[in-house]
């Protein structure tokens, strides 16, 4: 399955920063919309342009929430900045941009760039700019396919970060490495795509121990560990993890779930007290999928077991979402 452009950011929808001189309506108010700020190469105003004039036009006081795109972000094929750049951009712009409390980094579909080509960084000056900012999304890893560091996540502390996505077909171990040495008291979502090996995924489920402690996010309710090709080890290890008791939601959908991993995960600790099971795109079997309806829905459990794949042998076993 091939990622489209996200619709909606912190509640509001997506509105393209449009072109100067473009036919378009009065710009919304400015905390109504979640911006997005995309330039591609052969339009009539590049990415630095675009950024000074949208501080310009839209009161950055305002500003709730930014989805950056194509010109900030792209291929190491691309004539994009570096994530580097886009970073130094954003901390320049702090003191303007007071209200921001959402940010997404590089909403691109395949046809900007596939999903494990986007080029990304460490993303902890986003988080070290901003320390009132709720909602951080990270699409694409970069992981050394073009020679740098790739995606990464320097350990910082952050006192406001309630909500963190990792979207990528191939997570790289530092960065979980790095998010379970921050200190993020706040976080209450964490959405962790961990992608194919293919992909150059190299997390393991030993990396995944500490978040599934649970110790180190103390107010964690939703987790998402999801697209992997070791879905049935990550149901396996969730299965007796001592976060998921508190926890209200859990994902673990878009990847290779079998019914192996589905028995591991009913035959562990109580799943009952959640309100939102997850498993869509999976491998299960119809009676599989039953059985997990019927043991969770009478508690009221909100389950998804939509998207059924099918496949002979372990080799014919893809995530959702890798290249």
């Amino acid at each position: 399955m091939s990622l489209g452009h996200i619709s909606e950011l912190h509640g509001l929808p997506v509105y393209d920063f449009p072109l100067p001189g473009a036919n378009v309506p009065a710009l919304p108010e400015a905390e109504s919309v979640a911006w997005k700020l995309v330039r591609r190469e052969g339009e009539p105003e590049d990415y630095d342009d675009c950024w000074d004039r949208f501080l310009d036009t839209v009161d950055p006081a305002r500003v709730r929430a930014l989805v950056l795109g194509a010109g900030a972000y792209g291929s190491e094929l691309d004539l994009c900045e570096g994530p580097q750049e886009t970073a130094a951009r954003l901390a320049g712009a702090a003191d303007r941009l007071t209200g921001l409390r959402a940010l997404y980094l590089a909403d691109l579909d395949f046809e900007e760039a596939e999903l494990s080509w986007i080029v990304q960084g460490d993303v902890a000056p986003f988080l070290t700019a901003y320390p009132e900012l709720e909602e951080l999304a990270v699409r694409g890893s970069g992981n050394g396919f073009d020679g740098g560091p790739g995606l990464d996540l320097t350990p910082v502390r952050h006192e406001r970060l309630r909500i963190l996505r990792f979207v990528n077909g191939g997570l790289p171990a530092r960065v979980v490495h790095g998010l379970v040495a921050c200190e993020l008291p706040a976080l209450e979502h964490l959405d962790l795509w961990l992608g194919a090996q293919w992909y150059r995924r190299d997390t393991t489920v030993a990396d995944l121990a500490p978040v599934l402690d649970g110790s180190r996010l103390p107010a964690l309710r939703r987790l998402g560990l999801q697209n992997a090709d070791i879905q049935d080890e990550v149901a396996a290890a969730v299965a007796s993890a001592p976060v998921v008791a508190r926890l209200t939601a859990l994902h673990l959908g878009r990847g290779t779930l079998t019914d192996a991993g589905a028995e591991a995960l009913l035959s562990g600790q109580p799943l009952g007290h959640l309100q939102e099971l997850d498993l869509h795109h999976h491998y299960l079997s119809d009676a599989m999928a039953e059985r997990v309806r019927q043991t969770l829905e009478p508690y009221g459990v909100k389950v998804d077991v939509s998207g059924q794949e099918q496949a002979d042998d372990l080799g014919d076993r893809y995530v959702s979402a890798g290249e």
